[in-house]
């Protein structure tokens, strides 16, 4: 039946939320496979549930009733575990598949897929499960089922605080019920993530109740007094609680204590309900478009070098007047300078949203290539510019995918080699300073680097004398070029290399860098650093003639300063001795083609970079500084342009091109 009010504008909510459950539904059946318990059968549930209410409220009919016939598929799982098994995994995923089509589908205003063939495969795996020699109660009806799912979940029912009979006797097989009182630790940089983190460890414990506050203001940071109260329904004992309490860093267990059972109170008419305190009102959140969040950050940076060009222009002010002047533009950047960095803030998203798709990405590859793999993820609550997540996505899961399809080998290999038959991928995420390290590593069989040479060298991409002369790091980065592999069967997951050249890019365009490491027969890591932010950039200044450029500092390796005719040559091209490395020279004039200063007198400064093809020098002909400033995209026509990045404006209201060397030098 057709919903009598508009709900399109609730599309945008509809489908975010909707992918969030099924994409951790998906994360939860890879767990049910390695395990059925009935943590993790209640959790599918619920999110099932959810999106089945979702889908009903937004008039979706095709979408709720495939989502109600899974509901029960796993409501028949949860009263019989030893019944699951691989075929039910299977199902429940290509359910799962179904329901993200649908929901595109809706997104997309296009017709529902008609899945009656599912839902008759789902229906009769149903049969299956609830068949028994002996008569059993028929299954209890969805409204009673969130008996044991969690209240923090908005489209839920808040469960009874106890199942109960019918003669009001508490039921005796309910798990117990503890009472907790968490404290973050006040010195947290990250309130929100550690909180956050706290309740997901606790849930996997069982379910939890009467969470204090709620768990979109605990993401949110918003935990006054750093306190967290809730209830924990749990087979585990006290002390198997606070050992896990234990393992999440910045949170403490300051109190733990059983509950007393009691049979529920009779029902309670909604107006006297004393849940519903009048004057108290629930806490709220809102979803922002990114292209709004875009738009707000853009601002603030605005703001930020509206505030430096103040301040510039004050130094023109008379020194009597000057002081006052100067402290009340202190304090506008005090105030613009906080309003950036919570702006800054809400774009910042734990990495968990990249990494939470990889299980069920890991299961499904491992499968198809008859692969046994194990994946291992940590450091999933740091957090990164949402702006930066986003563009990881691909990459990150390409990674995933080579590393299986090629890197780990099939269990005969492994066991032929002294390996376990079941290959190990682990992708680690840590925080460096004011960059975050991505590091997914496989521990197969290694990149042929032999092979690798040989290939480029067949393709005429180098000669041999070329590749005879490239560092081993070097080496290892033909891996990038693009359209080059070094496997055997090409499948339609991926070859190691094909691709890799978009990864690349894709890891530098975020002012990032990618390294690679290889042992043979023991694995390989390719290791990710990137900034915290895209949003503000750390820049040495150079100036060429009369114009200034920035150079991103994470892309300097060091500067050495010498007389340009002392250079040595080599192929009648000048090059720098830097460190252990002989390196080529290039005149920034010449590539960005604007005319250079007068000739220096003594010694010169030469900036070392990272290029695609290793380091390189640029001469420059001075420095002036380092600066953090805030990096503004390129408008057309000047996007197109190679070897620009960006640009920033400085305090003095000069624009400054921000340089992207290795495109500069490939143009």
């Amino acid at each position: 039946m057709a919903a009598s009010w508009d709900t399109s504008r609730y599309l945008t909510l509809f489908a975010g939320e909707a992918t969030e459950h099924l994409e951790a539904l998906g994360k939860d059946v890879v767990t049910f496979e390695k395990g059925a318990t009935p943590e993790v059968v209640d959790s599918m549930f619920r999110h099932a549930h959810s999106v089945k209410g979702m889908a009903s409220s937004m008039a979706f009919e095709a979408t709720a009733k495939l989502a109600h016939q899974l509901e029960d598929l796993l409501d028949a799982l949860r009263a019989d575990l030893a019944r699951a098994d691989a075929q039910v995994a299977d199902v429940i995923l290509q359910t799962v598949d179904a329901l993200s089509t649908h929901v595109k589908a809706a997104v997309a205003n296009q017709p529902l897929p008609d899945s009656a063939e599912l839902g008759a495969k789902l229906a009769a795996l149903h049969r299956v499960l609830t068949k028994k020699d002996t008569p059993v109660p028929a299954p209890a009806p969805v409204t009673s089922t969130p008996a044991r799912s969690s209240p923090s979940s908005p489209e839920l029912e808040a469960p009874a605080p106890f199942s109960s009979s019918s003669s009001g006797v508490v039921d005796p097989t309910t798990p117990p019920r503890y009472s907790l009182r968490l404290k973050i630790n006040p010195a947290s940089n990250q309130p929100g993530v550690r909180g956050f983190l706290a309740y997901k460890r606790l849930s996997t414990l069982g379910n939890v109740f009467d969470l204090k506050p709620p768990l979109d203001d605990i993401k949110a940071g918003r935990v006054p007094q750093g306190v967290i109260t809730l209830e924990l329904e749990t087979d585990q004992s006290e002390d198997a609680v606070a050992r896990t309490m234990r393992t999440v860093g910045d949170v403490e267990l300051e109190s733990i204590a059983a509950v007393v059972k009691t049979p529920p109170a009779p029902p309670v008419a909604p107006e006297a309900d004393p849940s519903r305190v009048v004057g108290q009102e629930p806490a709220r959140t809102i979803r922002v478009r990114t292209e709004v969040m875009d738009e707000f950050l853009d601002q603030a940076g605005e703001l930020l070098l509206a505030t430096s060009r103040v301040r510039a222009l004050s130094r023109r002010v008379p020194e009597a007047l000057r002081p006052s002047l100067d402290e009340a533009v202190d304090h506008l950047h005090l105030l613009v300078k906080g309003l950036h960095g919570r702006v800054m803030a809400a774009r910042m998203t734990p990495i968990a949203v990249i990494s939470d798709r990889l299980p069920r990405a890991a299961r499904d590859i491992a499968r198809r290539r008859n692969r046994e793999v194990e994946l291992v993820i940590t450091g999933e609550d740091i957090e990164l510019d949402r702006a930066i997540v986003d563009e990881l996505a691909d990459p990150v899961l390409h990674l995933l995918r080579n590393a299986i399809d090629h890197g780990i080998e099939p269990p005969e290999e492994r066991k032929a080699a002294n390996k376990p038959p079941k290959g190990k991928v682990t992708l680690a995420v840590t925080r460096q300073r004011e960059r975050v390290v991505l590091a997914l590593s496989d521990d197969g069989r290694g990149i042929d680097v032999a092979r690798l040479e040989q290939a480029v060298v067949e393709r005429g991409l180098m000669t041999v004398d070329q590749v005879r002369g490239l560092t081993e790091r070097e080496r290892l980065m033909l891996v990038c070029l693009p359209g080059l592999s070094t496997a055997t069967d090409v499948t339609d997951i991926s070859g190691r290399g094909v691709g890799m050249d978009a990864v690349k890019r894709a890891v530098e365009q975020v002012g990032g860098t990618l390294e690679i490491e290889t042992k043979p027969g023991r694995g390989t890591t390719f290791r990710l650093a990137l900034p915290l932010t895209v949003a503000m950039v750390n820049l040495l200044l150079v100036s060429v003639g009369d114009e200034v450029y920035g150079l991103p500092l994470g892309k300097v390796s060091g500067v050495i300063e010498t007389a340009r005719e002392r250079l040595p040559m080599s192929q009648n091209a000048p090059v720098l001795q830097f460190g252990q490395s002989v390196l080529p020279v290039h005149e920034l004039s010449s590539l960005l083609e604007v005319p250079a200063g007068p000739p220096s007198q003594g010694q010169a400064p030469f900036v070392v970079v990272d290029g695609d093809d290793g380091r390189l020098a640029l001469a420059v002909d001075r420095l002036l500084g380092q600066e953090e400033v805030v990096l503004k995209a390129l408008s057309q026509p000047l996007d197109l342009v190679p070897g620009l990045a960006g640009v920033t404006i400085l305090g003095n209201g000069r624009p400054v091109f921000i340089l992207d060397v290795a495109r500069l030098v490939t143009a």
